[in-house]
């Protein structure tokens, strides 16, 4: 017992001369904000510089009444009675270090104020004791009004406002003085996530916390019942064109993948955009520079209205080497094109592939290739190759090389399309379902019809949209020898005096995939270049696989090209904004994947890897399984159909320039559907997001831009009304 009262006595007096020592700045000589820099993964090439760009300091006077109340109802409603630190929080801080959880959340404003301006923002106890100690000075020397008054010139509020007086102007266009309790509950909301709560982002999430506040002011008696009543959200001004320091350039989309991983982790806007971090990111600026080259070379004199996107993930840890979303990284125009939802075509087959090898069958096994046929799934709509290809009896590496897909979709039918949807999400780390996000997907199966659930054997030739960072993630797995790592962007983020706050050089990863099911799907791929005209400089090894997504019997809509070797995964995608449009090169010849696409990966491949060591991919298959024609699963119950039977499609286009076209070339069956086709919206510029969606009425395979609309992860907008992609499945894809 004198032990444990010598302890209490030691650290009574520890706390005491920590107290003493501790030393609270001036509040009036603190810089509000620091700029944070973004580099490259060099971690001296700059990217971009994130700072202060609208603040006006004013006095507490000089802030309405109402919009105080607000902050406090929604922040510290004990703030003029507590002693400037939460013993709840400080409890929940000891419990979380302990346990390994987050450091944050249950703090004071004072303790808040104390965090964002005199201290680092790591999120270790050390500094969150540190905080503690000064907070507790600062209430003890300083008034409350003067505590809350800097506070509330302090707060980040999102659109580049720092402070409650560049808040007011920014979304109301008036003074702080001016801010009435509705209005300050909508800036008091901001405070905890500016952009998650900016009612332009999330209409109805803002207006949800909004209601919470409202309520704990009429709780506190600082909102009249009829008031209360009465209140109805207050109109807030459109979003300006500031890019709050986002990079025009396509490098802006790097930053925006960076500072949204950061928000993942816990990191808030205010130590993002104020608190004068170090971030540096996986992206190589050779890579980079080399990925816009390849664009831009291959792209010259071709149509402006065409969109491209290249991912390039190094498959041994997941950090994303190159990233091209499209042009504009910031402001009007601005959109993610490698976040962008679209069919890929038949380059999913290699997923349809492992699972028939973790199912015993070889790739050496043979299965019917000829075209047209016929599926029980699908009776009266036969599924055929591109340009009259035709193998009675090819096997799955041959089926592979050429593109068949009625190898496929009949292979996709025979091992279970379910089975296949699994084995691409485990690949590509893609959710079950879509996290809610306020679309019309909201929990809905991922890679499924999004009315019924339901995946189909089309998933085997493409019919379930992808993005390109999803095919450069998925394609890394198998590279890996079937280990999955999710994709990063930021390695690394020091404060401004240098200290570490977060150090990541990848997952440890999952083996999704037997070892010897990737050795074999990448010796099924290892000839896919070749024929398709896209082999590396050098005969340098490479597995590849292209992909081409029907529009109609005459054109295409989106166009693939993914490839890897062992030390990097890389897609190209490319489409139009509308995937209704058709995709043709300045010439009018249309675009297949191993077309532009494949110029594009061809040169940015060569370029990246030029100058490294040859890396060797297997030279034979290890399964030994299943090597004959296989048996048909049973047919499954028939289901309504909404579309006539196919016709034959024409012969082949005109080849692409560089490459004479193999069956790649998947000219799609032309379908009809009862459905009228609807004016194509155009996606929205500014936003960063792709517009895309559901496969559109009247185009087999189409998808419609829809703008304004919330996305699900990866930025996938949903069309209301839109048929479901079982109703346009039958159209074969390449």
């Amino acid at each position: 017992m004198g032990a444990f009262a010598g302890l209490l006595v030691l650290l009574g007096v520890f706390v005491g001369v920590v107290y003493a020592t501790t030393e609270v700045p001036d509040p009036g000589s603190v810089q509000n904000s620091q700029t944070t820099v973004v580099y490259y993964a060099d971690g001296t090439t700059e990217m971009a510089r994130l700072g202060d760009e609208n603040r006006t300091n004013v006095s507490l006077a000089e802030i309405s009444e109402p919009a105080r109340q607000a902050i406090l109802a929604a922040e510290n409603r004990n703030f003029y009675s507590d002693p400037g630190i939460s013993f709840t929080g400080i409890v929940r801080a000891a419990w979380n270090n302990l346990t390994g959880g987050s450091t944050q959340g249950g703090s004071t404003i004072t303790q808040q104020y104390v965090k964002n301006a005199f201290l680092t923002q790591d999120q270790t106890f050390s500094r969150k004791f540190q905080e503690l100690f000064l907070a507790v000075k600062l209430d003890n020397q300083y008034e409350k009004d003067d505590i809350l008054e800097n506070y509330l010139n302090t707060i980040y509020f999102g659109r580049g406002a720092y402070g409650i007086e560049a808040a007011a102007n920014t979304y109301f266009g008036v003074p702080a003085a001016e801010l009435t309790a509705q209005q300050g509950a909508v800036l008091a909301v901001l405070v905890r996530s500016p952009s998650r709560y900016d009612p332009e982002n999330d209409p109805q999430g803002a207006q949800d916390r909004w209601n919470l506040v409202l309520d704990a002011m009429a709780d506190e008696g600082w909102l009249a019942d009829a008031d209360r009543a009465a209140s109805v959200y207050p109109p807030v001004l459109p979003k300006a064109g500031s890019t709050l320091g986002i990079p025009a350039g396509s490098e802006g989309l790097v930053v925006q993948r960076a500072l949204a991983e950061l928000e993942a982790k816990g990191y808030d806007e205010q130590q993002i955009r104020a608190g004068g971090l170090r971030i540096t990111t996986t992206v190589d600026k050779p890579a980079q520079d080399a990925a816009l080259a390849a664009v831009a070379d291959v792209m010259e004199g071709e149509p402006e209205g065409l969109r491209e996107a290249l991912v390039a993930i190094d498959p041994r840890t997941g950090a994303v080497r190159a990233y091209y979303g499209g042009p504009t990284g910031a402001g009007d125009g601005a959109i993610d094109y490698a976040q962008a939802q679209r069919q890929p075509g038949s380059s999913v087959k290699p997923y349809v592939l492992a699972t028939a090898l973790e199912e015993g069958i070889s790739v050496t096994a043979r299965r019917d290739g000829s075209s047209p046929q016929e599926f029980p799934d699908r009776p009266n709509l036969p599924v055929r190759n591109s340009g009259g290809a035709s193998c009675g009896s090819c096997t799955l590496m041959e089926a592979m090389t050429r593109s068949l897909n009625t190898t496929y979709y009949g292979l996709a039918y025979e091992v279970g399309a379910e089975a296949v949807r699994q084995n691409i999400l485990e690949a590509a780390g893609l959710p079950e379902t879509w996290a809610p996000t306020g679309s019309i997907l909201d929990g809905k199966a991922t890679l499924a019809d999004p009315e019924t659930g339901g995946t189909g054997a089309s998933i085997g030739i493409g019919q379930y949209e992808m993005r390109p960072i999803d095919q450069a993630h998925g394609f890394a797995t198998f590279a890996s020898g079937g280990v999955e790592h999710e994709p990063f962007f930021v390695s690394r983020v020091t404060d401004s005096e240098g200290a570490v706050l977060l150090e990541f050089a990848g997952d440890a990863g999952d083996q999704v995939f037997p070892a010897d099911v990737a050795n074999d799907v990448t010796y099924a791929l290892t000839d896919v270049a070749d024929y398709s005209r896209r082999s590396l400089a050098g005969g340098r090894e490479v597995a590849s696989k292209t992909g081409t997504q029907g529009l109609n019997a005459q054109d295409n809509s989106d166009a693939w090209m993914v490839g890897y070797t062992p030390s990097l995964s890389t897609a190209v995608w490319m489409g139009n904004d509308s995937p209704n449009d058709p995709i043709e090169t300045a010439g009018g010849a249309i675009i297949y994947g191993s077309g532009l696409p494949g110029a594009i990966w061809q040169q940015f491949m060569d370029t990246v890897l030029e100058g490294t060591p040859e890396e060797d991919l297997p030279n034979r298959p290890v399964i030994r399984g299943d090597t004959g024609e296989g048996v048909p699963a049973p047919a499954p119950a028939p289901r309504t159909q909404t579309q006539s039977p196919s016709t034959s499609p024409p012969s082949a286009p005109a080849p692409q320039p560089e490459t004479d076209e193999d069956t790649e070339q998947d000219a799609p069956d032309q379908q009809t559907q009862v459905q009228p086709v609807p004016e194509q919206p155009v996606p929205v510029p500014g936003t960063g997001q792709p517009g895309t969606g559901q496969p559109g009425a009247g185009q087999p395979g189409g998808n419609q831009p829809v703008p304004n609309q919330p996305s699900v992860p990866g930025g996938q907008p949903v069309q209301p009304g839109a048929p479901a992609p079982d109703d346009t499945e039958e159209q074969p894809t390449g």
